[in-house]
């Protein structure tokens, strides 16, 4: 099963001036809330969906910078920016995908889903998995998959986060991606997914701090 979460271009996404300010004023704000004005919304759903709130306001701020109506020349939506195809996989109508509760609920059940079917080794570090769950997010777990199998085929571990990049960057080049064992074709997104992967693990650990802070 093939999950697009969102598009590679998100450097291409537009915010204005005045829409990154009120951003970067929603981590230092005292009217009430942490990180941003949807802590409540992102615990309440977090919890409902078995995913850390935390994590998913820092993709959330990564993916739209908690500006709700984006929407990406791509057409992935939202605070989450999930594609269209993601809310037809969950039987969400286009026209609901804007919503943030529903945008939220959206892209934790993805998470959910992507996990599950990666079927890693128990024995994986946590932040191994985390990473490679994020670039499924961000790439398309058939990319991701791809790279893993390639991994595995050659004696390499595809539960490391190191390994799966270097392969991602190999799907680039057509003695890789011309192989059986690639069924995605051709990716040439990696160096876009793993500076996003980066970001968003290290800007979870930045809001992990922020919220310890302040409990």
């Amino acid at each position: 099963m093939t999950f697009i979460a969102s598009d590679a271009c998100r450097q291409d996404m537009a915010l204005s001036a005045a829409a990154a300010e009120r951003v970067s004023s929603s981590e230092t704000t005292d009217k009430g809330y942490l990180i941003s004005a949807y802590d409540d919304m992102m615990r309440r759903i977090g919890e409902e969906e078995g995913q850390d709130w935390i994590l998913m306001s820092a993709i959330a701020y990564s993916e739209s910078r908690f500006e709700s109506d984006l929407v990406s020349n791509q057409g992935a939506i939202g605070l989450m920016q999930v594609m269209p195809i993601v809310g037809k996989q969950f039987n969400v109508a286009k026209e609901r995908i804007m919503d943030p509760e529903t945008n939220i609920r959206l892209a934790g059940k993805l998470l959910n889903e992507i996990d599950e079917s990666l079927n890693f080794s128990p024995a994986t570090p946590a932040n191994d998995r985390l990473s490679i769950i994020l670039a499924c997010y961000n790439g398309g777990i058939g990319h991701v998959s791809d790279a893993r199998r390639l991994a595995r085929s050659n004696g390499e571990d595809p539960n490391s986060w190191e390994v799966v990049a270097r392969y991602l960057d190999m799907k680039a080049d057509p003695a890789v991606y011309e192989s059986e064992l690639v069924r995605y074709g051709k990716f040439t997104g990696s160096r876009q997914t793993k500076s996003y992967v980066r970001e968003v693990m290290e800007r979870y650990d930045t809001y992990r701090k922020m919220v310890a802070g302040r409990s």
